[in-house]
């Protein structure tokens, strides 16, 4: 399992990338679309890519304000962050959830998650059939926007990022 930000995480911020990339929601996406896409100008086609980019898009979003931490039993137990601290997914358990600031919810958290949902949908725009789909005829005007649009949100992201660092042991990413 990657291991994602935090204290025993990467020390240099540009390895602390890495595990943000989404790819398995990417891929999710990426696997999805030929099955919904069925050759475009259909409603029910662009309604279905419209929910599958919003569906993913959500779960970029949502997987940002999960952590994680061992117990007293060596397990690893997983909870959504708040403002009053972590919420366990299963609650009535009998672990002593940690009440640190870094369990926390903070700005943070919603700048990583709105950059992380922007990162897929400049990836997943930039899917010539998804165009196609959502913005049928305008082709030639959809082509010089996206020609620019992935490198600028690229650059602004990796930017804020690099200055909202992240501190989440996530699903996906071991507690250390």
């Amino acid at each position: 399992m990657p291991r994602c930000g935090g204290e025993g995480g990467p020390k240099d911020p540009l390895q602390d990338l890495t595990p943000r990339q989404l790819t398995g929601t990417l891929l999710a996406f990426e696997t999805l679309v030929p099955t919904v896409y069925c050759g475009g100008g259909v409603h029910v086609t662009t309604l279905m890519i419209t929910a599958l980019l919003s569906l993913c898009a959500l779960s970029c979003f949502f997987f940002h304000f999960t952590d994680s931490f061992h117990g007293p039993d060596g397990r690893v137990y997983y909870g959504f962050v708040t403002p009053n601290g972590l919420a366990v997914f299963k609650p009535g358990m009998e672990v002593q959830v940690p009440r640190e600031e870094r369990y926390r919810l903070g700005l943070s958290d919603f700048v990583h998650a709105g950059m992380s949902a922007l990162v897929f949908l400049a990836i997943a725009f930039s899917d010539r059939p998804v165009m196609g789909c959502l913005f049928p005829g305008h082709e030639k005007e959809m082509d010089e926007v996206m020609e620019g649009f992935p490198l600028i949100v690229g650059i602004v992201c990796t930017g804020l990022f690099l200055v909202f660092l992240n501190t989440r042991y996530g699903i996906g990413c071991m507690a250390t």
